[in-house]
């Protein structure tokens, strides 16, 4: 995970103790949402921000103790299957709800979330890295596993629907959807038994010699506190960014700007945790632990929100636009191109970092201005 020996260490000291800061945000957060803060006028909206982003930092803490107490590459599941979980209610409580186009909602989403990990969490990561420590260095075998089965899925899911026939739009028939669904489901599988089980040493650092190793593991005591608040403050974090939504989403309509910047700005504010961390990793010249919190968070993304979305759709009958457009698809297809190839040599520098950044700030671009 993302944590360094210090911070860790620190919060450990005692082998029960948590930083005060770190049960206050999350506790605010629950209290800004029994008031319903976000609806308060400005002062309110800007409170329930500031929560929002409190809690963000407090939930990346958790989440380093919880890592650090299991070990790598357990840690790096823990923030993204929780952050996953929290991530479908969200988007299927706004397909549900009357905030914007609720069929392309999930796609808008899952799309924006697979860019700003794939380009900018992967980029500032790099960036970070490189500009700390020069040349960093990480096992190739997994990151390679990691793209082949990201790269699978997205086109499955995001690119396909646009070529099949049996119905029209880019959608999927009812078996199509189902189909999807449930190889989505499997891929993601098979990746985490792989990444956990069958050939765990193809996640760990390539230099064993990590900082990490020298400080206290956390009691179990502090772990499952750290675990459950975890849990609290990413449920805080999209409640509060649901609440919210709504005056970003008026804001947007009022500039004139398209709805889909509604679904990046979800998938950013979900995913800022895994950034946070992510980048705080790499600072510490652990780029092993950056790669497998954004690839697993990808990953998590489609095989885990993509499922769980469309069999809900199924269920309750909801619409569900699964296909990007075509400006979409070239994005998504450089993307993947510039991964496998800046990702291919087992080392990075900041000019891998940098060229993920301009696709990133593309992408952002070209959103806004269609």
């Amino acid at each position: 995970m993302a944590g360094g020996a210090n911070d860790v260490a620190a919060a450990t000291d005692t082998g029960s103790n948590l930083p005060w800061w770190t049960l206050a945000f999350p506790a605010a957060g629950l209290v800004a949402l029994v008031v319903d803060a976000a609806k308060m006028g400005t002062v309110g909206t800007v409170v329930a921000a500031l929560v929002l982003f409190g809690c963000v930092i407090a939930a990346v803490h958790h989440a380093e103790v919880v890592a650090h107490r299991v070990g790598e590459p357990f840690g790096t599941l823990v923030l993204a299957i929780a952050v996953t979980v929290i991530e479908v209610s969200l988007i299927v409580s706004l397909m549900l709800s009357d905030a914007g186009d609720a069929s392309t909602l999930a796609r808008d989403t899952v799309f924006a979330a697979i860019m700003i990990i794939l380009n900018g969490i992967i980029g500032i990561c790099l960036l970070v890295g490189g500009i700390s420590h020069g040349e960093q260095r990480f096992t190739l075998r997994g990151v390679s596993a990691a793209l082949c089965t990201l790269a699978s899925l997205a086109v499955l899911t995001l690119v396909l629907p646009n070529y099949t026939v049996s119905t029209p739009g880019p959608s999927y028939t009812t078996s199509q959807l189902l189909l999807v669904a449930v190889v989505s489901l499997l891929l993601y599988a098979v990746f985490v038994m792989v990444q956990t089980v069958r050939h765990r040493d193809y996640f760990l650092p390539a230099d064993a010699s990590d900082g990490e190793a020298h400080a206290d593991r956390p009691s179990d005591r502090t772990a499952w506190i750290a675990f459950a608040v975890l849990l609290a403050a990413l449920v805080v974090v999209v409640l509060l960014a649901k609440a919210l939504s709504a005056t970003v989403e008026q804001a947007v309509v009022g500039a004139r700007l398209p709805l889909t910047i509604v679904g990046v700005v979800i998938a950013a504010l979900v995913l800022a945790p895994e950034s946070l961390a992510a980048v705080r990793a790499a600072r510490r010249n652990r780029i092993q632990t950056s790669l497998n919190l954004a690839l697993g968070s990808a990953l998590a993304t489609i095989g885990l929100t993509i499922s769980a979305v469309a069999i809900v759709s199924l269920v309750i009958g909801l619409p569900l636009s699964l296909g990007i457009d075509a400006k979409g698809i070239v994005l998504l297809a450089l993307s993947l191109f510039v991964a496998t190839v800046s990702l291919g040599t087992g080392r990075t520098t900041v000019l891998q970092g940098a060229v993920h950044l301009v696709i990133f700030a593309t992408y952002l671009f070209t959103t806004v201005v269609p």
